[in-house]
């Protein structure tokens, strides 16, 4: 007996260390870009499973948004059809959207809800054109100075959550291919190959989600890339904003998304290294954390306005309170 109560005890440790985040992150919506090598390593498949149930279990309201890059070209390749990459996007024709749209929404998010329900009817799978969750025109990618039509790649103009936030009502975890419908009336049938990671910031601003988790195959933002691996814990997004012209092509979109998202009202962005097991746990209930997190800038010092005589003495003048509230950008 004794023996089986030290071996528990550290578990129990583990437990009462994450309360005070669960305490904070109760009844919260979380936003989480599923890719990189967490979506082909089966192990990793199964552990972000498990951490995205878990959170449901400790009642935060998670939301996956998924991409498929892997899984696309393996496909295209199969079908003879050759990928192409301009300005770090796929290039993709009406042929190549077809497929994209078949792998994302009937293999890649398939396997994961798969995944998701083995432990209870909770994921339901959608993508962007369904209910009008996401509204995109064409994309013209910015290469060497020159604007290139890359084909069926979408830049969202719109993001109506209602069907998000129903399922989440629910209690159910809603996950999400990143395809658009056209915005453009007059292409009723028109869809768009859009950007996860910039699908996910997206769909974080418009449900005030709480953070904005984008896994990634690195540690996170390195301070001096390739001279340091020294990963940047904690920047605001002023000082990220400076860094973006600085970044690899791979990470723009993953930073600039993070950027967008939480100049839009969600709290924190954090890129997190997908290839740790049970990343996201890890990020959110320990001190320590493993990615970059990126926050609001902090609100302008206000200044000091007119005092005057209230009814209990002197105070602020007006509501008797200073007005530190940050207006919307």
């Amino acid at each position: 007996m004794t023996t089986r109560k030290h071996t528990a005890l550290p578990k129990a440790r583990t437990l009462i260390e994450a309360l005070p985040w669960l305490t904070r992150h109760h009844g919260r919506t979380v936003v989480i870009k599923f890719g990189g090598n967490a979506m082909v390593d089966e192990e990793l498949k199964r552990a972000f499973a498990q951490d995205v149930v878990f959170l449901r279990h400790a009642g935060l309201r998670p939301v996956v948004v998924h991409g498929g890059g892997p899984q696309i070209s393996a496909q295209l390749e199969l079908l003879g059809l050759e990928s192409e990459f301009k300005g770090g996007l796929r290039v993709t024709s009406p042929e190549a959207m077809n497929v994209v749209r078949m792998v994302l929404a009937g293999q890649v998010q398939r396997e994961l809800v798969g995944l998701l329900n083995e432990h209870g009817p909770l994921a339901v799978g959608m993508t962007g054109e369904d209910a009008r969750l996401m509204s995109a025109t064409k994309h013209l990618a910015d290469v060497d100075g020159e604007l290139v039509d890359l084909g069926r790649v979408g830049e969202i103009t719109a993001i109506d959550p209602g069907a998000v936030r129903a399922l989440l009502d629910d209690g159910r975890i809603p996950v999400i291919s990143s395809i658009a419908r056209s915005s453009d009336d007059g292409e009723p049938s028109g869809v768009f190959n859009v950007n996860a990671d910039t699908a996910a910031a997206a769909l974080a601003a418009a449900l005030g989600a709480e953070t904005l988790m984008v896994l990634t195959d690195v540690e996170g933002l390195y301070e001096d890339w390739p001279h340091s691996d020294e990963v940047i814990s904690r920047l605001t997004a002023s000082q990220l904003e400076k860094l973006l012209p600085e970044l690899a092509s791979g990470m723009v979109p993953k930073m600039e998304g993070c950027l967008h998202a939480v100049r839009n009202g969600v709290r924190t962005a954090r890129v997190i290294d997908g290839r740790v097991q049970h990343s996201i746990l890890l990020e959110i209930f320990t001190d320590e954390g493993i990615g970059t997190m990126v926050v609001p800038d902090p609100d302008p010092v206000p200044a000091a306005g007119p005092r005057c005589a209230g009814p209990h003495g002197t105070g602020t003048h007006g509501s008797g309170t200073p007005d530190t509230t940050q207006g919307a950008e």
